[in-house]
């Protein structure tokens, strides 16, 4: 017997008074609700209604349990209401991983802008460059970058996170400026030991051809922000990433290189424990990020 089932057909029972019209409501047979509540009887050793050929009435003891019943019932109810709002609506602790640099400059406004419009959430946001364990942290949903492995995670294609060679022009006078990749061979380079594969630079040539470089330099960093920082004070020619160059390209502190070179871009993802049954307030956050990593998207960045 499903007692939960059998209580629910037993309210309905005492409140139309009639075992055929709570049949209906539950969509069933007459002789199956009679059976459900002779069940209860038979587990409970008492009489909960007198029946007769105009319906059915309660007993004393029958009254009684009907008012627990019917309590129970209510409070299954609102348990299952609030389960759905919270699924559906953009509301609770919504946890966030990403990378360092990626969350500090990126997910960090984003982020900001969201809580704004979806004042009923609250947000824990991780920073880690290490690929996570989403379950085994607790994370409702990560944005990464590069190509996704597969797996039984639930991901949403974001948009791309396109390189640019940089330097200060200082140094582009000091030393000249490359005007073919072979050209960076004489120049010192600032590495990324994180991504664009260490001390080899691939690139795109305008014609579509692909080139790859060797390249060397004084300094090299697994810290985005190191690396840019030489590349302002004229160390050298940095690959990064164009929301962490941006700034520094428009203010003029650093030019591009190698113009119509390009490097290899990211895709970005949004990452979830998932795929079935996503909770509402990941589901808003996702909708929230798309369509923000379009054509120069780390232009349009909000302020953090």
């Amino acid at each position: 017997m499903d007692r939960l089932l059998a209580m629910q057909m037993f309210v309905r029972v005492v409140e139309t008074g009639s075992f055929s019209k709570a049949a209906k409501e539950f969509a069933t047979t007459q002789p199956t609700v009679t059976k459900q509540v002779a069940s209860l009887e038979s587990q409970l050793k008492v009489r909960l209604l007198n029946r007769n050929t105009r319906g059915a009435s309660l007993t004393e003891s029958g009254a009684l349990y009907y008012e627990k019943c019917k309590s129970i019932v209510h409070e299954v109810e609102e348990a299952e209401s609030a389960v759905q709002r919270h699924q559906t609506q953009a509301q609770g602790l919504l946890r966030i991983g990403t990378s360092v640099a990626f969350g500090r400059r990126v997910i960090v406004p984003l982020t900001l802008e969201f809580m704004a419009k979806h004042p009923q959430v609250e947000v824990d946001l991780s920073f880690e460059d290490r690929y996570t364990d989403l379950v085994a942290m607790g994370l409702d949903v990560a944005v990464r970058m590069g190509k996704l492995a597969d797996s039984t995670l639930g991901a949403r294609f974001l948009g791309m996170n396109p390189w640019v060679m940089v330097a200060a022009p200082e140094y582009l006078r000091k030393h000249g400026i490359p005007q073919r990749p072979e050209d960076l061979a004489g120049h010192n380079a600032l590495i990324y030991s994180s991504v664009q594969g260490d001390a080899v630079w691939r690139m795109s040539m305008p014609g579509g051809e692909h080139v790859t470089v060797p390249v060397s330099g004084r300094l090299r960093s697994n810290n985005l922000s190191a690396v840019l920082a030489a590349a302002r004070s004229g160390l050298g020619i940095a690959a990064l990433p164009c929301y962490v160059a941006g700034d520094s390209l428009a203010t003029g502190q650093v030019v591009e290189v190698l113009h119509g070179h390009s490097l290899p871009e990211q895709e970005i993802h949004a990452v979830y424990p998932s795929p079935k049954l996503v909770p509402g307030k990941v589901q808003a956050f996702i909708a929230f990020l798309q369509g923000r990593f379009g054509e120069r998207w780390w232009e349009r960045l909000p302020k953090g």
